[in-house]
Protein backbone atom coordinates (compact mmCIF):
# COMPACT_ATOMS: atom_id res chain seq x y z
CA UNK A 1 0.00 0.00 0.00
CA UNK A 2 3.16 2.44 0.18
CA UNK A 3 3.23 2.30 -3.38
CA UNK A 4 0.37 4.69 -3.33
CA UNK A 5 2.16 7.18 -1.69
CA UNK A 6 5.58 6.44 -3.14
CA UNK A 7 4.13 6.84 -6.71
CA UNK A 8 3.25 10.85 -6.38
CA UNK A 9 5.32 12.93 -7.73
CA UNK A 10 7.85 14.68 -5.20
CA UNK A 11 7.22 11.66 -2.91
CA UNK A 12 11.04 10.62 -3.17
CA UNK A 13 12.63 14.03 -2.55
CA UNK A 14 14.29 14.03 0.98
CA UNK A 15 13.61 17.42 1.58
CA UNK A 16 10.27 17.34 1.00
CA UNK A 17 9.42 14.26 2.69
CA UNK A 18 11.04 16.58 5.64
CA UNK A 19 8.96 19.31 4.83
CA UNK A 20 5.81 17.13 4.79
CA UNK A 21 7.32 14.90 8.42
CA UNK A 22 6.76 18.50 9.73
CA UNK A 23 3.44 19.19 8.11
CA UNK A 24 2.06 15.78 9.56
CA UNK A 25 3.69 16.62 13.23
CA UNK A 26 1.55 20.25 12.97
CA UNK A 27 -1.64 18.99 11.34
CA UNK A 28 -1.38 15.56 13.79
CA UNK A 29 -0.91 17.12 16.84
CA UNK A 30 -4.09 18.01 18.01
CA UNK A 31 -5.71 14.35 16.87
CA UNK A 32 -3.01 12.58 18.78
CA UNK A 33 -3.90 14.90 21.82
CA UNK A 34 -7.75 14.01 21.57
CA UNK A 35 -7.06 10.25 20.81
CA UNK A 36 -5.20 10.77 24.30
CA UNK A 37 -8.20 11.37 26.06
CA UNK A 38 -10.30 9.52 24.55
CA UNK A 39 -8.29 6.89 25.46
CA UNK A 40 -7.84 7.74 28.88
CA UNK A 41 -11.57 7.71 29.15
CA UNK A 42 -11.92 4.43 27.44
CA UNK A 43 -10.12 2.76 29.64
CA UNK A 44 -11.33 4.04 32.87
CA UNK A 45 -14.41 3.29 31.60
CA UNK A 46 -13.38 -0.12 30.63
CA UNK A 47 -11.66 -1.18 33.67
CA UNK A 48 -14.46 0.19 36.04
CA UNK A 49 -17.42 -1.92 34.39
CA UNK A 50 -15.33 -5.01 34.31
CA UNK A 51 -14.56 -4.44 38.36
CA UNK A 52 -18.21 -4.32 38.33
CA UNK A 53 -19.11 -7.37 36.28
CA UNK A 54 -16.06 -9.76 37.56
CA UNK A 55 -13.69 -10.45 39.44
CA UNK A 56 -9.91 -10.46 38.99
CA UNK A 57 -6.72 -11.02 41.27
CA UNK A 58 -5.33 -7.65 40.59
CA UNK A 59 -6.56 -4.92 42.79
CA UNK A 60 -8.75 -2.46 41.59
CA UNK A 61 -5.89 0.78 42.29
CA UNK A 62 -3.34 -1.14 40.15
CA UNK A 63 -5.45 -2.13 37.10
CA UNK A 64 -6.32 2.06 37.54
CA UNK A 65 -2.59 3.22 37.75
CA UNK A 66 -1.97 3.33 33.83
CA UNK A 67 -4.56 6.13 34.08
CA UNK A 68 -2.04 8.63 35.62
CA UNK A 69 0.41 8.29 33.16
CA UNK A 70 -1.97 8.58 30.21
CA UNK A 71 -2.89 11.67 31.62
CA UNK A 72 0.22 12.90 31.75
CA UNK A 73 1.04 12.25 27.74
CA UNK A 74 -2.27 13.56 26.76
CA UNK A 75 -1.38 16.82 28.44
CA UNK A 76 2.09 17.07 27.42
CA UNK A 77 1.40 16.12 23.85
CA UNK A 78 -1.18 19.03 23.90
CA UNK A 79 1.53 21.73 22.51
CA UNK A 80 3.84 19.27 21.18
CA UNK A 81 4.60 19.85 17.71
CA UNK A 82 7.78 18.15 16.84
CA UNK A 83 7.77 15.02 14.85
CA UNK A 84 10.10 12.39 16.99
CA UNK A 85 8.43 13.83 20.39
CA UNK A 86 5.08 13.20 19.09
CA UNK A 87 5.78 9.72 17.82
CA UNK A 88 7.27 8.95 20.91
CA UNK A 89 4.15 10.49 23.36
CA UNK A 90 2.03 8.29 21.02
CA UNK A 91 4.02 5.24 21.51
CA UNK A 92 4.02 5.54 25.02
CA UNK A 93 -0.01 5.72 25.16
CA UNK A 94 -0.65 2.26 23.31
CA UNK A 95 2.47 0.97 25.25
CA UNK A 96 0.48 1.81 28.38
CA UNK A 97 -2.92 0.73 27.22
CA UNK A 98 -1.55 -2.77 26.17
CA UNK A 99 -0.04 -2.89 29.68
CA UNK A 100 -3.66 -1.70 30.84
CA UNK A 101 -5.58 -4.46 28.91
CA UNK A 102 -2.78 -7.06 30.40
CA UNK A 103 -3.73 -6.22 33.71
CA UNK A 104 -6.95 -6.43 33.17
CA UNK A 105 -7.09 -9.64 31.57
CA UNK A 106 -5.08 -11.92 34.33
CA UNK A 107 -6.68 -15.09 35.04
CA UNK A 108 -9.63 -14.87 33.95
CA UNK A 109 -11.86 -17.24 32.22
CA UNK A 110 -13.88 -15.33 30.07
CA UNK A 111 -11.48 -15.89 27.51
CA UNK A 112 -10.60 -13.41 24.70
CA UNK A 113 -13.34 -10.87 24.96
CA UNK A 114 -11.09 -9.51 27.19
CA UNK A 115 -8.42 -8.41 25.00
CA UNK A 116 -10.57 -7.44 22.15
CA UNK A 117 -10.57 -3.70 23.10
CA UNK A 118 -7.06 -4.16 22.14
CA UNK A 119 -8.34 -5.29 18.49
CA UNK A 120 -9.57 -1.50 17.93
CA UNK A 121 -5.65 0.02 18.53
CA UNK A 122 -4.53 -0.69 14.97
CA UNK A 123 -7.84 0.80 13.35
CA UNK A 124 -8.39 3.49 15.88
CA UNK A 125 -4.80 4.79 15.63
CA UNK A 126 -3.67 4.14 12.16
CA UNK A 127 -4.18 7.11 11.02
CA UNK A 128 -1.79 9.28 13.71
CA UNK A 129 1.46 7.72 13.21
CA UNK A 130 4.10 10.50 11.42
CA UNK A 131 6.70 8.13 9.69
CA UNK A 132 7.00 4.71 8.77
CA UNK A 133 8.29 3.36 11.46
CA UNK A 134 6.43 4.70 14.33
CA UNK A 135 3.10 2.84 12.52
CA UNK A 136 4.94 -0.45 12.41
CA UNK A 137 6.03 -0.05 16.02
CA UNK A 138 2.49 0.75 16.71
CA UNK A 139 1.34 -2.07 14.83
CA UNK A 140 3.82 -4.65 16.88
CA UNK A 141 2.91 -3.19 20.49
CA UNK A 142 -1.01 -3.82 18.97
CA UNK A 143 -0.40 -7.27 17.56
CA UNK A 144 1.36 -8.91 20.33
CA UNK A 145 0.30 -6.75 23.46
CA UNK A 146 -2.65 -8.14 24.44
CA UNK A 147 -0.97 -12.29 23.48
CA UNK A 148 0.03 -13.22 27.40
CA UNK A 149 -3.31 -13.65 28.78
CA UNK A 150 -4.64 -15.84 25.89
CA UNK A 151 -1.30 -17.91 26.16
CA UNK A 152 -2.61 -18.73 29.26
CA UNK A 153 -5.54 -20.19 28.32
CA UNK A 154 -5.92 -23.46 28.59
CA UNK A 155 -7.34 -23.72 24.88
CA UNK A 156 -6.24 -22.92 21.76
CA UNK A 157 -9.55 -21.44 20.22
CA UNK A 158 -8.89 -18.20 22.08
CA UNK A 159 -5.43 -17.51 20.49
CA UNK A 160 -6.74 -18.58 17.37
CA UNK A 161 -9.90 -16.03 17.19
CA UNK A 162 -7.88 -13.30 18.36
CA UNK A 163 -5.03 -14.11 15.69
CA UNK A 164 -7.65 -13.76 12.69
CA UNK A 165 -9.27 -11.32 14.30
CA UNK A 166 -5.84 -9.04 14.75
CA UNK A 167 -5.21 -9.73 11.68
CA UNK A 168 -8.07 -8.11 10.22
CA UNK A 169 -7.53 -5.43 12.11
CA UNK A 170 -4.00 -4.74 11.12
CA UNK A 171 -5.10 -5.27 7.09
CA UNK A 172 -7.48 -2.27 7.81
CA UNK A 173 -5.16 -0.19 9.59
CA UNK A 174 -2.35 -0.52 6.45
CA UNK A 175 -5.44 0.06 4.37
CA UNK A 176 -6.16 3.31 5.77
CA UNK A 177 -2.95 4.29 6.59
CA UNK A 178 -1.48 4.13 3.19
CA UNK A 179 -4.49 6.05 1.67
CA UNK A 180 -4.61 8.89 4.68
CA UNK A 181 -1.27 9.46 4.20
CA UNK A 182 -1.47 9.95 0.34
CA UNK A 183 -4.38 12.42 1.04
CA UNK A 184 -2.49 14.63 3.05
CA UNK A 185 0.93 14.11 0.37
CA UNK A 186 -1.54 15.43 -2.20
CA UNK A 187 -2.76 18.22 0.11
CA UNK A 188 0.84 19.12 1.16
CA UNK A 189 1.57 19.64 -2.44
CA UNK A 190 -1.50 21.37 -3.03
CA UNK A 191 -0.52 23.89 -0.32
CA UNK A 192 3.21 24.33 -1.04
CA UNK A 193 1.52 25.03 -4.78
CA UNK A 194 -0.78 27.99 -3.72
CA UNK A 195 1.51 29.24 -0.87
CA UNK A 196 4.48 29.29 -4.14
CA UNK A 197 1.81 31.47 -5.99
CA UNK A 198 0.91 33.45 -3.56
CA UNK A 199 4.52 34.91 -2.69
CA UNK A 200 6.15 34.43 -6.52
CA UNK A 201 6.02 36.85 -9.66
CA UNK A 202 3.89 34.86 -12.31
CA UNK A 203 5.75 36.34 -14.87
CA UNK A 204 9.45 35.84 -13.62
CA UNK A 205 9.06 33.51 -10.58
CA UNK A 206 10.76 35.79 -8.37
CA UNK A 207 9.22 36.99 -5.35
CA UNK A 208 6.76 39.49 -4.91
CA UNK A 209 7.70 42.64 -2.92
CA UNK A 210 5.71 41.87 0.28
CA UNK A 211 7.23 37.98 0.41
CA UNK A 212 10.93 39.66 -0.61
CA UNK A 213 10.44 42.25 2.17
CA UNK A 214 9.44 39.67 4.97
CA UNK A 215 12.01 37.19 4.07
CA UNK A 216 14.54 39.94 3.86
CA UNK A 217 13.52 41.43 6.95
CA UNK A 218 14.54 38.16 9.15
CA UNK A 219 17.57 38.01 6.91
CA UNK A 220 18.76 41.57 7.87
CA UNK A 221 18.13 40.72 11.69
CA UNK A 222 20.59 37.68 11.44
CA UNK A 223 23.21 39.10 10.06
CA UNK A 224 22.53 42.16 12.46
CA UNK A 225 22.25 39.68 15.50
CA UNK A 226 25.84 37.79 13.76
CA UNK A 227 27.68 40.75 13.37
CA UNK A 228 28.04 40.12 9.35
CA UNK A 229 27.44 42.80 6.51
CA UNK A 230 24.90 42.89 4.44
CA UNK A 231 23.99 44.80 0.87
CA UNK A 232 21.14 45.46 -0.89
CA UNK A 233 21.54 45.82 -5.23
CA UNK A 234 18.34 47.96 -6.53
CA UNK A 235 18.17 47.45 -10.46
CA UNK A 236 16.51 48.89 -13.23
CA UNK A 237 16.24 47.86 -17.01
CA UNK A 238 17.19 50.66 -18.71
CA UNK A 239 14.64 52.26 -21.42
CA UNK A 240 12.24 49.43 -20.85
CA UNK A 241 9.25 51.05 -21.48
CA UNK A 242 10.68 51.99 -25.23
CA UNK A 243 10.52 48.11 -25.74
CA UNK A 244 6.60 48.06 -24.89
CA UNK A 245 5.81 50.98 -26.54
CA UNK A 246 7.79 50.17 -29.67
CA UNK A 247 7.63 46.24 -29.90
CA UNK A 248 4.66 45.44 -27.49
CA UNK A 249 4.17 43.94 -24.11
CA UNK A 250 4.73 40.48 -24.87
CA UNK A 251 8.57 41.31 -25.99
CA UNK A 252 8.91 43.07 -22.96
CA UNK A 253 7.83 40.11 -20.99
CA UNK A 254 10.05 37.81 -22.64
CA UNK A 255 12.93 40.78 -21.83
CA UNK A 256 11.70 40.53 -17.79
CA UNK A 257 11.83 36.34 -17.83
CA UNK A 258 15.35 36.62 -19.72
CA UNK A 259 16.05 39.00 -17.02
CA UNK A 260 15.44 37.31 -14.16
CA UNK A 261 17.10 33.81 -15.62
CA UNK A 262 19.69 36.05 -15.79
CA UNK A 263 19.46 36.99 -11.89
CA UNK A 264 19.15 33.62 -10.85
CA UNK A 265 22.36 32.02 -13.01
CA UNK A 266 24.07 34.79 -11.29
CA UNK A 267 23.22 35.08 -7.43
CA UNK A 268 20.60 32.24 -6.78
CA UNK A 269 23.25 30.58 -4.09
CA UNK A 270 24.13 33.91 -2.26
CA UNK A 271 21.46 36.28 -2.78
CA UNK A 272 17.52 36.49 -2.33
CA UNK A 273 15.81 38.30 -5.44
CA UNK A 274 12.60 40.11 -5.66
CA UNK A 275 10.74 41.87 -8.15
CA UNK A 276 9.83 45.06 -6.95
CA UNK A 277 7.03 46.22 -9.61
CA UNK A 278 7.43 46.49 -13.20
CA UNK A 279 11.14 46.45 -14.44
CA UNK A 280 12.60 46.87 -11.26
CA UNK A 281 13.98 44.26 -8.80
CA UNK A 282 16.34 44.03 -5.90
CA UNK A 283 18.62 41.53 -4.45
CA UNK A 284 20.31 40.68 -0.99
CA UNK A 285 23.42 39.86 -0.15
CA UNK A 286 23.82 38.50 3.54
CA UNK A 287 27.31 38.16 4.73
CA UNK A 288 28.62 40.53 1.64
CA UNK A 289 30.38 43.50 2.36
CA UNK A 290 30.45 46.64 0.09
CA UNK A 291 33.64 45.84 -1.67
CA UNK A 292 32.43 42.33 -2.72
CA UNK A 293 28.55 43.82 -3.52
CA UNK A 294 29.87 46.25 -5.66
CA UNK A 295 31.84 43.23 -8.02
CA UNK A 296 28.95 40.84 -7.94
CA UNK A 297 26.96 44.25 -8.76
CA UNK A 298 29.51 44.72 -12.26
CA UNK A 299 29.53 41.00 -12.65
CA UNK A 300 25.49 41.15 -13.28
CA UNK A 301 25.40 44.69 -15.00
CA UNK A 302 28.24 42.61 -17.92
CA UNK A 303 26.06 39.26 -17.75
CA UNK A 304 22.92 41.10 -18.79
CA UNK A 305 24.73 42.06 -22.10
CA UNK A 306 23.84 38.33 -23.34
CA UNK A 307 20.17 39.42 -22.92
CA UNK A 308 18.89 40.32 -26.60
CA UNK A 309 16.64 43.14 -26.75
CA UNK A 310 14.82 44.44 -30.44
CA UNK A 311 16.91 47.61 -30.70
CA UNK A 312 20.12 45.43 -29.07
CA UNK A 313 21.44 44.19 -25.60
CA UNK A 314 19.63 44.62 -22.38
CA UNK A 315 21.34 47.31 -19.76
CA UNK A 316 20.22 47.59 -16.56
CA UNK A 317 21.31 50.33 -13.99
CA UNK A 318 22.13 48.99 -10.14
CA UNK A 319 22.18 50.77 -7.06
CA UNK A 320 24.08 49.09 -3.73
CA UNK A 321 23.50 50.46 -0.23
CA UNK A 322 25.42 48.54 2.47
CA UNK A 323 23.46 47.85 5.78
CA UNK A 324 25.08 50.00 8.50
CA UNK A 325 26.76 48.83 11.88
CA UNK A 326 23.80 50.47 13.65
CA UNK A 327 21.07 48.62 11.92
CA UNK A 328 19.07 49.37 8.85
CA UNK A 329 15.54 48.59 8.59
CA UNK A 330 14.83 46.74 4.99
CA UNK A 331 12.54 49.63 4.09
CA UNK A 332 15.64 52.88 4.71
CA UNK A 333 18.41 50.38 3.01
CA UNK A 334 15.92 49.81 0.05
CA UNK A 335 15.47 53.37 -0.33
CA UNK A 336 19.04 53.88 -0.04
CA UNK A 337 19.79 51.78 -3.11
CA UNK A 338 16.79 52.97 -4.91
CA UNK A 339 18.59 56.67 -4.92
CA UNK A 340 21.83 55.40 -5.77
CA UNK A 341 20.01 53.24 -8.87
CA UNK A 342 18.76 56.63 -9.76
CA UNK A 343 21.83 58.55 -9.46
CA UNK A 344 23.61 55.32 -11.84
CA UNK A 345 20.31 56.72 -14.37
CA UNK A 346 21.55 59.96 -14.29
CA UNK A 347 24.87 59.22 -14.89
CA UNK A 348 23.90 57.81 -18.28
CA UNK A 349 22.49 54.13 -17.48
CA UNK A 350 24.46 50.75 -17.61
CA UNK A 351 26.35 51.58 -14.34
CA UNK A 352 26.68 50.70 -11.08
CA UNK A 353 26.22 53.26 -8.69
CA UNK A 354 26.73 52.80 -4.79
CA UNK A 355 25.41 54.69 -1.85
CA UNK A 356 26.44 58.29 -0.95
CA UNK A 357 26.16 57.29 3.03
CA UNK A 358 28.45 54.25 1.98
CA UNK A 359 30.90 56.59 0.21
CA UNK A 360 31.11 58.86 3.30
CA UNK A 361 31.29 56.42 5.57
CA UNK A 362 28.50 57.47 7.69
CA UNK A 363 25.69 55.93 9.07
CA UNK A 364 21.93 56.28 8.58
CA UNK A 365 18.78 56.33 10.62
CA UNK A 366 16.92 53.19 10.68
Amino acid sequence: MYALFKSLPGADDPAQRRQFTLYLAQRMGPLIHALMLVSLFAYLLATAGHAFVGTSPIPLPLRLAPALPLLLLATTARREKRPLPLSLLALSCVLLLEIGVNLNGIDQATGPRLVMPGLLLPVATSVIWIGRWDFLAAMALCAFGPLPPLLGATEGAPVFQYAVYMTIALSVAVVLRAFMTRTLFEQFRLEQQLRVQANTDNLTGLLLRNRFLELARLALDNCLGQRKPACLLYLDADRFKQINDDHGHAVGDAVLIALAACLRAQLRDTGLIGRMGGEEFAVLLPGVDLAQATLRGEQLRLSTHAVQRPDGPLTISIGIAECQPAGDGIEALLARADKAMRQAKQGGRNRVAVDDAACRGTGAER
